[in-house]
């Protein structure tokens, strides 16, 4: 069907988009995808009568989950907009995701548009000939002045496609949402899919999974069941009855986004066997699980609520995403779903990422929060920057070992969330005070000084004194020695893709993109460079030739060091009965090392 004949669908046959009776004011969308193969669908939306000459519609310029500008709008074609007689009306574009028309007098208006949607990877909008995935942030245009109305979604799919939401259901293909906001944080899955249901702690969960891999649903399913459980050893309580895990088995796309009653989460498709892969995936899933109550039941008041058409600058975004991440292993652990040695090892090479990280000497957790809008990533960023998820893992560590230690076990972290999603729940939110009093509050000490030196200045923990206290230390093994460090990392072959600051490497003038040639005249390949590296002592020097910006130069470099091996969390030898009570009120579990500091079974 060709987007002129949608439009000149009578307001009869948008009315009779529900199969119930609809309130007057309620918003009414229609999505065709009948034709998908070229990854475009045709959108109709009614929208009631309201007061003045001008309607205007957005499309926002950013999606929750993401906090970046995107070009949502430039999906967009054909856009036509009709009165309640069908009547053409004319409109204009006014900003880059705002569309007015222009009314003669007060009328129930529809519009119809062209919607492209090819952009799997964005986890906004992808149509093709198997499935749809839709993001009402890029997908659904809405009226500022009708934001709160109640609204219906129905789809028309190629016969055999089935649709999912965390939205209510009315039908096969049909769904309604109290307003925009509950809209624009439900998105659809129609398609092809397998499809698994299940109950935990009294809750109603769907598992769909697009596209072929080499998934388990059974082993995803009962593990799902675990955490989803867990979740109350934080929260008391759940902020939704019915929730929807949407898995991507695809290529190249990888990735998640929460929602309030729902989840999407990207990996490649035979990326779910293997241990590490598998773990990869259900820590994911439990990350996307903490956001339904940390982002999307409480969340900074400078978010609240969403401005869909701006950015919504914050400097607590750290607690949004770092603080998700610092719980999502947690709950994988006293589920049962991975091991003590699991749960340790990936903080250990937390721990040594943040080591490696020259930015956390530049940047605060705030200030990233605050850059978020902007970041880029590369090797600037690396190099002056932190990331909010990474950074904020560790202040939320730095933050829970200091309440833990403060209130003799009695209160943790976890306390401050459950406090969060009791005392500032949407469409309340809370600020910097709010958490500082939250902290008084289970301590009895003013939070200020430490917040300053921890969250609004570069973030400084030593590690090996923080983590004595639950009777852990930092190794890199027995076998470990030094080794020479020249501080940079390749890209494609042997062009630099980053030159840690104040590495030797930067010393000697290297930049990321110049390409390297030859060591000591003898020329190299990307395979043999670290083996090269190591027929070197540190402190020797060693003469480099590369292409700078395509000029052919020399660079003298003086070889530091570092220790081999990988970074481990051993037990300290005869750990205290105090650091066991510490480590239990930690992480919730027994001490999980024998005598002689093996793991136990």
């Amino acid at each position: 069907m060709k987007i002129s004949s949608l439009s000149m669908l009578s307001l009869t046959s948008l009315l009779a988009l529900g199969s119930v009776s609809q309130a007057a004011a309620e918003v009414q969308y229609q999505i065709d995808i009948s034709s998908p193969e070229h990854h475009t669908a045709n959108v109709r939306a009614l929208f009631p009568a309201t007061e003045g000459n001008v309607l205007q519609l957005n499309l926002p310029i950013w999606r929750t989950g993401r906090y970046q500008v995107l070009p949502l709008a430039d999906g967009v074609r054909h856009f036509e907009a009709r009165d309640a007689a069908g009547k053409a009306l004319s409109w204009q574009r006014t900003d880059v995701g705002e569309w007015q028309i222009n009314l003669e007098q007060p009328t129930a208006v529809t519009i119809s548009y062209q919607l492209y949607a090819n952009e799997l990877g964005q986890r906004v909008r992808h149509i093709d000939a198997t499935h749809a995935f839709l993001d009402a942030s890029g997908t659904l245009m809405y009226s500022p002045n009708l934001r709160q109305e109640s609204v219906q979604v129905a789809l028309t799919v190629p016969a055999g496609w089935q649709s999912f939401s965390g939205m209510t259901r009315l039908g096969p293909q049909q769904f309604s949402a109290a307003n925009y906001d509950v809209l624009v944080d439900s998105p659809i899955e129609t398609g092809i899919s397998q499809q698994r249901s299940f109950d935990a702690d009294g809750k109603r969960y769907q598992l769909v999974v697009w596209g072929t891999g080499n998934y388990n649903l059974e082993q995803i399913v009962g593990d799902l069941k675990k955490v989803t459980a867990a979740s109350q050893a934080i929260w008391d309580g759940y902020p939704f009855d019915n929730y929807v895990f949407m898995v991507h088995a695809t290529n190249g796309a990888r990735g998640a986004t929460e929602h309030i009653n729902s989840t999407v989460i990207q990996l490649p498709r035979f990326n779910f066997r293997e241990r590490n892969d598998y773990l990869r995936f259900v820590s994911t899933a439990a990350h996307e699980f903490i956001h339904t109550w940390n982002v999307k039941a409480y969340r900074p008041d400078a978010m609240v609520p969403y401005r869909y058409q701006q950015e919504n600058m914050t400097p607590l975004l750290w607690i949004a995403e770092g603080s998700t991440s610092y719980f999502q292993n947690q709950l994988l652990l006293r589920a049962g779903v991975i091991t003590p040695k699991e749960f340790l090892d990936d903080l250990a090479k937390r721990i040594d990422a943040n080591q490696h990280t020259p930015g956390r000497e530049v940047q605060s957790v705030a200030a990233a929060s605050l850059n978020q809008w902007t970041s880029r990533g590369g090797d600037y960023a690396v190099n002056n920057s932190v990331n909010i998820y990474s950074e904020g893992y560790m202040a939320s560590l730095a933050l829970d070992f200091s309440l833990l230690h403060d209130t003799e076990l009695k209160a943790s972290y976890r306390d401050v969330h459950r406090r969060l999603y009791r005392d500032y729940r949407v469409p309340k939110g809370y600020d910097v005070a709010d958490v500082q009093q939250i902290l008084q509050q289970l301590t009895g000490r003013d939070y200020h000084d430490w917040w300053q030196q921890h969250i609004d200045a570069p973030l400084s923990l030593d590690f090996a004194a923080l983590l004595a206290q639950a009777g852990l230390q930092l190794s890199y093994g027995n076998d470990s020695k030094m080794q020479p460090y020249i501080g940079v990392t390749l890209g494609d072959s042997l062009t630099l893709s980053r030159v840690a600051r104040n590495s030797p490497a930067w010393q000697a003038g290297l930049d990321a993109g110049d390409e390297l040639l030859a060591l000591n005249g003898i020329k190299l390949t990307a395979e043999g460079f670290s083996k090269r590296l190591n027929d070197f002592q540190a402190g020797e020097t060693i003469t480099l030739t590369l292409f700078s910006n395509d000029t052919l130069v020399t660079r003298q470099v003086v070889l530091g060091q570092q220790a081999s091996g990988k970074l481990q969390l051993q037990p300290v030898k005869g750990a205290s009965g105090r650091q066991k009570a510490f480590f239990k009120a930690w992480l919730g579990i027994d001490w999980p090392f024998d005598n002689k500091g093996n793991f136990k079974n």
